[in-house]
């Protein structure tokens, strides 16, 4: 969801216009627009969202007070629930008002969520005779599979995110294909190699993104 602290960087024919808060950004994407509204063969000027790569569709538009008061109101609309109204029917009766509902004794609400689960006899033999049965079987098998795939996710979702901005904003660059490759064979160096000659600003975003799956 887009708030006013969403991390993003601008850039601009490879150049990095500003990076930051949303609300510290805009002003400065804003003043470079406007800079070049009267070259009509002018680079576009490209809003990303640092933490999915997405570029920001913003309304820029008017005066940048009006620009600042847009964003505010985009941003305030974003937080206001999906729907407005009465709460679906759960089949629970509501209660009185001012009235608090007492629960009685029992295990306290976990939150779960009931899915369909698919998998063989053996599989539900197996799950049916552990401790708790299988639903807590599962949820404990679930966690010690985040907790082993932690860091390989991490570094799947770095990459993937590495790699949407590269193709938005370098996509024509010479060394694309291989350093995309090498991107997600994990070669550092091949990677390094083939984005040498590209923007030094995307040189710098790229090498700052893959910082934490790539240490020195």
């Amino acid at each position: 969801m887009l708030t006013l602290d969403t991390p993003c960087t601008g850039f601009q024919n490879g150049r990095c216009l500003a990076s930051g808060r949303l609300a510290d950004v805009a002003l400065p994407i804003k003043a470079a627009l406007d800079a070049s509204a009267h070259c009509p063969h002018a680079p576009p000027v490209l809003l990303f969202d640092d933490t999915t790569a997405e570029v920001i569709d913003l309304d820029w538009r008017g005066t940048p007070r009006q620009v600042l008061e847009r964003l505010n109101a985009t941003v305030a609309a974003a937080r206001e629930p999906a729907t407005a109204g009465t709460p679906p029917d759960n089949g629970l009766a509501a209660p009185e008002s001012g009235a608090v509902p007492v629960r009685g004794p029992g295990r306290p609400r976990l939150g779960v969520v009931a899915r369909e689960v698919t998998l063989l006899p053996r599989h539900w033999d197996w799950l049916a005779s552990q401790p708790g049965g299988a639903s807590v079987a599962l949820r404990k098998l679930v966690e010690v599979a985040r907790r082993t795939s932690e860091a390989a996710d991490r570094a799947r979702q770095a990459s993937a995110v590495t790699y949407r901005f590269m193709s938005t904003i370098a996509g024509h660059e010479p060394g694309f294909e291989e350093a995309s490759r090498a991107l997600f064979a994990g070669d550092a160096a091949a990677f390094e190699s083939q984005i040498a000659g590209w923007p030094v600003d995307v040189q710098a975003h790229l090498k700052k993104r893959l910082a934490e799956i790539w240490p020195r």
